[in-house]
């Protein structure tokens, strides 16, 4: 390999995922076929959302399923560049948020949001919607809202980003309600209090600014967050258990709950920009932590490839049809494209499929993504990403070089994710030796830098639910 060849491998590249019109006729084309029936399959999708340190938050709504956006079609090259004709947002000057409430309106683009929701925009609403709750802290002294004030704030700050060009569906999207903004089961919600308690010293400094490569397998700012919040809920637990009434459900939202306040907490010391920066990469983890896309039953593929020898043809084209229908789905990372290769790999073998299908058809990580008709997909980096709507080339992702890594078939039916926090990296898999792949045919370059104008981009969405 030549040191131009190295040097792409090395480096990441920024690509613009940018669809074609002649993809959109061809998407067009089958605006009468029937959409194909899809079903959870092994445990529902876990939406980030409410608790970016680890507590399982609740399942994410029906609407993550693919489905025409009830939005506007918004005119995506235009932008979120003027601020909407609205005095304020809960009380506060929105001037403070200002970069925060751009970045979480293009992340959550119209119809575009459905397709991001839980790498990009989903986060970073929740994000945003922690930072607002510790600006309001400043004035009010309270690290949580009452009922009343918390669907007020929420209604604004979901008005708000929609008069911005945003999805106006982001509460069912990414889960997140109201009551999100109150302090639930968590005993102390006042600032004077809450400093009282915790360890402001321990707690700043483990989550000032946060390693992206190290936190989600060493965690240090997701532990004191945990730490600080067992310390606060401490007081209503013990009460529980006093009269009999603990229970591991109450537990976990009690601590859950004042998860909340701390990130609030932080948010106020942190400062917008900085805190956005922090909660991010925290979410990150959360995100990379399993595999988002819906499985539909995949008897069809283990019917054409069960046994030690499978007819090859049939095998794999019935293994290209069943991914073609994840590919509509939406854009994941390259650590949850591991983590979606190994459940269905391993769902697969527990139906009696014995050979390893992704080296037999040459299935990439790539492939378990967004596509589009005739045009490679893109896997996202792991880390926290945005979309970047420039207005002298159209709307970005930032991709991963190496996507184009062949998806590892998993080692017993009963490994359902992905490992990257083992003592070893032996188990990561090596890139291929050529760039080809059984969906998509022979790869000649590892960059794309195909632009069309945003219109296009809009419609193309517009009509994925036909496919």
């Amino acid at each position: 390999m030549d040191s131009y060849d190295m040097t792409n491998m090395r480096n990441e590249t920024t690509w613009s995922f940018i669809l074609l019109l002649s993809s959109l006729f061809q998407r067009i084309s089958g605006a009468m076929a029937p959409q194909p029936s899809i079903v959870f399959v092994g445990t529902p999708y876990i939406s980030p959302i409410t608790s970016p340190s680890g507590f399982e938050p609740s399942a994410a709504p029906d609407s993550l399923i693919p489905l025409l956006p009830s939005s506007p079609l918004y005119p995506l090259d235009s932008g979120p560049s003027l601020q909407p004709e609205l005095g304020g947002l809960c009380g506060l000057e929105t001037a403070a948020l200002d970069g925060v409430l751009q970045k979480t309106a293009v992340d959550c683009m119209g119809p575009l949001a459905k397709f991001v929701g839980d790498v990009i925009c989903c986060p970073q609403f929740g994000s945003m919607m922690k930072i607002l709750q510790g600006e309001l802290s400043s004035s009010t002294g309270s690290l949580a809202l009452n009922d009343t004030e918390a669907e007020i704030c929420f209604g604004e700050a979901t008005d708000f980003l929609a008069n911005l060009g945003a999805n106006d569906t982001l509460a069912n999207l990414c889960s997140l309600k109201p009551d999100n903004l109150t302090r639930g089961l968590c005993p102390v919600s006042g600032v004077a209090k809450f400093e009282e308690i915790v360890s402001k010293s321990s707690l700043l400094e483990a989550c000032t600014s946060i390693d992206p490569l190290k936190e989600c397998c060493k965690p240090v700012c997701s532990r004191a967050i945990n730490a600080a919040a067992m310390q606060l809920a401490s007081t209503t637990l013990t009460s529980l258990a006093v009269n009999g009434n603990l229970s591991d459900h109450r537990d976990k939202q009690a601590v859950n709950d004042c998860e909340g306040l701390v990130l609030s907490w932080l948010a106020r010391q942190l400062g917008p920009e900085s805190a956005n920066s922090v909660f991010r990469n925290l979410y990150s983890c959360k995100v990379n932590r399993g595999c988002p896309l819906i499985f539909k039953d995949p008897s069809s593929v283990v019917n054409a490839c069960r046994g030690p020898s499978p007819q090859n043809f049939t095998c794999c084209m019935s293994l290209y049809s069943y991914i073609s229908e994840l590919q509509k789905q939406m854009l994941i990372t390259n650590v949850q494209a591991l983590n979606c290769v190994t459940f269905f790999g391993s769902m697969l073998m527990k139906k009696g499929v014995e050979i390893d299908l992704y080296s037999l058809c040459q299935v990439d990580l790539k492939d378990f993504s967004l596509q589009v008709h005739g045009e490679q997909g893109c896997l996202l980096r792991d880390i926290p990403s945005n979309v970047v709507d420039d207005k002298a080339t159209g709307i970005s992702f930032t991709c991963d070089l190496n996507d184009n890594i062949a998806a590892p078939w998993p080692s017993s039916s009963s490994q359902n994710s992905f490992s990257l926090c083992a003592s070893s990296n032996s188990s990561f898999p090596a890139l291929p030796a050529g760039p080809t792949s059984g969906l998509q045919g022979i790869r000649t370059v590892n960059v794309m830098n195909l632009r069309i104008t945003a219109y296009a981009l809009v419609f193309l969405l517009y009509f994925s639910k036909c496919i």
